[in-house]
């Protein structure tokens, strides 16, 4: 068999502040994967921590059937963790593009950085 390539859409910083506070939609999922001591450094409100090397054995716990935002530093982990949900089933998987480098600078310039 041929693997069939997966597309992961990649939303702006904008757009996902946007959905997050729109009432009429149901709220994403926001799942960050970086390391525990990046997430204590900055992260968006109301993201679960999850990094990516716990991924595979937590993927039970996270929804799938609801939208899910996969975020990271710059968008390259948060990436691979959606391909991995993409392949596991989830048929709505986003990716922050940028990350929280890009939340930062576009949604809360009050965000530490690093």
């Amino acid at each position: 068999t041929v693997a069939v390539p997966v597309l992961i859409p990649q939303l702006a910083p904008a757009e996902v502040a946007g959905w997050r506070n729109d009432a009429a939609r149901p709220a994403p999922v926001v799942v960050d994967v970086r390391e525990p001591w990046e997430f204590a450094h900055c992260r968006i409100d109301g993201a679960i921590s999850m990094p990516l090397s716990q991924l595979p054995a937590r993927v039970t716990e996270l929804p799938p059937a609801q939208d899910v935002i996969l975020v990271c530093h710059h968008g390259s982990r948060s990436q691979q963790a959606a391909l991995f949900l993409a392949r596991n089933g989830f048929s709505r998987v986003y990716n922050l593009r940028g990350g929280v480098e890009a939340w930062a600078l576009e949604v809360d310039p009050s965000m530490p950085r690093y």
